[in-house]
Order: structure tokens, then C-alpha cells, then sequence
């Protein structure tokens, strides 16, 4: 990437920072359903990108029995900490014994 293009996509996200303050509520109040679910659906495609794939190829190895073991802690609402080490402890598992 070309620091010109960094530079570009640089002040378009501060020109979006920018024009979202001085709207202020005018347009947030009608969004605020969906943008308040955004964070969360951002994260999901995030983590499920970071589990599947390496590089351009899918790949299903650990990491995903990790992710889902974290996903069954999390369903049945273990604390943050049991669900990092109960996902870790899987991943870990399944490398072992692979």
C-alpha cells in the first residue's frame, strides 16, 4: 500500500469522525437499533475470519474446537475467564493429541 493511499483513507476516516459529531442527533436517532448491534456483528465476522482462515485458504483445525467450546461457555454464561480458558484448553487438546 502506498503511503498516498494511506494518507487518503486516513482523512476519510477522520472526515466520517468529523461529520459524525457535528450531525450529532439529528441522524443517530433513527439508527440507534441497528448501530447499536453493529459492534457485536463486526466482532463475530472478525473472530470467524480469524478462526477459518489462513491467509486466502480455508483452513478448520483447532482454532475452530476452540471457538466453539468458548461459544458453549459463553451459552451458558461462564465467566470471561472460563471461556478464555475453556477455550484455550480445548484448542490445546485437540493440538495434543493431533
Amino acid at each position: 500500500m502506498s503511503w498516498t493511499a494511506v494518507m487518503v483513507l486516513s482523512a476519510g476516516a477522520y472526515l466520517f469522525k468529523l461529520v459524525g459529531i457535528s450531525a450529532g442527533e439529528r441522524f443517530s436517532r433513527p439508527l440507534a437499533p441497528v448501530a447499536s448491534l453493529l459492534p457485536a456483528a463486526l466482532f463475530s465476522a472478525l473472530l470467524v475470519v480469524m478462526t477459518v482462515t489462513d491467509g486466502a485458504a480455508l483452513t478448520l483445525d483447532a482454532r475452530l474446537v476452540g471457538v466453539a467450546a468458548g461459544a458453549v461457555a459463553v451459552w451458558r454464561r461462564a465467566p470471561f475467564v472460563v471461556v478464555v480458558l475453556a477455550a484455550m484448553a480445548a484448542t490445546a487438546g485437540l493440538r495434543l493429541l493431533v
